[in-house]
C-alpha cells in the first residue's frame, strides 16, 4: 500500500495484502466514516443475498402474503411474498406502481393485491390487473406496471432474495450444502420462544470481524472454551464467506454431530458449524439444530443483530457448543463495543494478523475494502 508512515490509507487504497504474513488490518477511519458507511449500502448491501423467513411461517398456502423491510435499518425496500393459486411463492416490490404507496400492509389470505390508495389491482403473481380512471391513458397497461419480481431462492425451507445479484446463489450458498447438505432442513422449525435481537454500539463489520475468529475464544468466552478444543479450531475460506469448525474437547456425547460416512468430517467430533455468507448471514449449526444469525446496520456505530433458531433436536438445545448462545452474545456486545470506541483514537491506525487465528477476518478484509471503497 501506498502510504507515508504513521498516516492512515487513504480509503481507494485500503485493500490488506493477500499475503497475511504482511498484511495490515483496515483503518480505524473504516469504522467511523459516515459517509463510507453510507455508501456501503449500495456497493455491499444491495448486491448481497438476504435472508427473508421460511415458508411455513410466511406463505405455507395458497394466496398466503407476507409483506416484510428487507434489511430493516440499511435496505430498507419493502418487499412481498406471495403463494399464488398456482401454489408457486414469489417474491416481489411491495411498492404500487401508480404512486408508490405499499401495496400490501399485513400478513393474511388475499385473491389478488389491492392499492388501498386508489384502487390499482395485482394478481397475486404481481401482474397488474386494474385501474379505475385509466379508461384514457394511452400505452397503457406496460410490463412496467407490473410488480417488479425478485429472484426467490431456497436453502430447504429458508427463503433469500436480492435486489440486484453480484452472484448466483447457488454460488453463494454451495459451502454449506457442500458440508452439511444431510441435514433434513425441512424438519427443523422456528422456535420464536428463542429468538432476540440485540443492539449493539459497534459497526457492523466489527461484529462480523469477532464471529470470524476463535482467537478471542479463551480470553473472553470461559463456558464455551470448556467445551471446544481450541487447538482444533480450523477456519477454511471461500469465495463468499468463510467457514469455521468448531470441535469438541472431549466425544461430547450428544452434544457433537453424529456425521454420515459421505461427511468430510468424519471422524471429527464436530460440535458447531460457523458458517459465514458474505456479507452480514451467520449460519450456526449445532447437534440441536440451525442458529441464523442476520447482522444489519442501523448507522456507523449501531447494529442489529438478530438470533433466529430453527430446532431440530430440542433435548439437546443446553448442551456443548450450542448452549448458553445469550451469555455468549453477551460477552461479544462488551468486547465489539469497546473496539468501537477505540478505533476512534487518534493514536491507531491499523494493527496486524495473526497468520494462524486470523485468516477469516483477514479474507473478510478484503472482500470489504474490495466491495465499498
Amino acid at each position: 500500500m501506498n502510504e507515508s508512515p504513521g498516516a492512515f490509507p487513504t480509503l481507494p487504497t485500503v485493500i490488506p495484502d493477500p499475503d497475511i504474513t504482511q498484511a495490515r488490518t483496515l483503518p480505524g477511519s473504516f469504522y467511523t466514516d459516515p459517509a463510507l458507511f453510507a455508501s456501503q449500502k449500495d456497493r455491499v448491501f444491495t448486491p448481497s443475498w438476504q435472508f427473508i423467513t421460511d415458508e411455513a411461517t410466511a406463505v405455507r398456502i395458497p394466496g398466503q402474503v407476507y409483506p416484510f423491510t428487507l434489511l430493516e435499518g440499511c435496505l430498507d425496500e419493502p418487499l412481498l411474498l406471495a403463494r399464488g393459486t398456482d401454489d408457486a411463492v414469489r417474491c416481489m416490490s411491495n411498492v404500487c406502481t401508480h404512486r408508490g404507496t405499499l401495496v400490501c400492509e399485513a400478513p393474511g389470505n388475499e385473491r389478488h393485491l389491492r392499492c388501498r390508495y386508489h384502487g390499482r389491482r395485482f394478481a397475486l403473481d404481481g401482474t397488474f390487473q386494474f385501474m379505475p380512471e385509466f379508461e384514457a391513458c394511452k400505452g397503457f397497461p406496460t410490463e412496467e406496471d407490473n410488480l417488479r419480481r425478485l429472484p426467490l431462492e431456497r436453502l430447504g425451507p429458508l427463503l433469500f432474495t436480492s435486489l440486484a445479484p453480484a452472484c448466483p446463489f447457488g454460488e453463494w450458498i454451495r459451502p454449506v450444502i457442500e458440508r452439511v447438505g444431510w441435514l433434513p432442513l425441512h424438519e427443523f422449525r422456528l422456535d420464536p420462544s428463542h429468538a432476540r435481537d440485540y443492539l449493539v454500539a459497534c459497526n457492523w463489520a466489527l461484529y462480523c470481524e469477532n464471529y470470524l475468529e476463535g482467537f478471542h475464544i479463551p480470553f473472553v468466552h470461559a463456558s464455551l472454551n470448556d467445551v471446544l478444543d481450541y487447538g482444533a479450531y480450523a477456519t477454511e475460506l471461500h469465495e463468499h464467506g468463510s467457514l469455521q469448525l468448531g470441535v469438541s474437547k472431549d466425544d461430547g456425547g450428544e452434544a457433537v454431530f453424529n456425521l454420515p460416512s459421505i461427511s468430510p468430517d468424519t471422524g471429527k467430533r464436530v460440535a458447531a458449524y460457523y458458517f459465514h455468507l458474505w456479507p452480514n448471514l451467520m449460519l450456526n449449526f449445532y447437534p440441536w439444530g440451525l442458529s441464523i444469525n442476520v447482522v444489519r446496520p442501523l448507522g456507523v456505530d449501531r447494529t442489529r443483530v438478530s438470533f433466529i433458531p430453527y430446532v431440530w433436536r430440542p433435548d439437546l438445545l443446553e448442551r456443548g457448543a450450542g448452549a448458553g448462545l445469550d451469555r455468549v452474545e453477551r460477552e461479544d456486545e462488551a468486547v465489539v463495543e469497546a473496539v468501537q470506541k477505540g478505533l476512534r483514537s487518534r493514536l491507531y491506525s491499523h494493527g496486524r494478523y495473526s497468520p494462524t487465528r486470523e485468516q477469516g477476518v483477514h479474507h473478510f478484509h478484503r472482500l470489504l475494502a474490495r466491495h465499498a471503497t
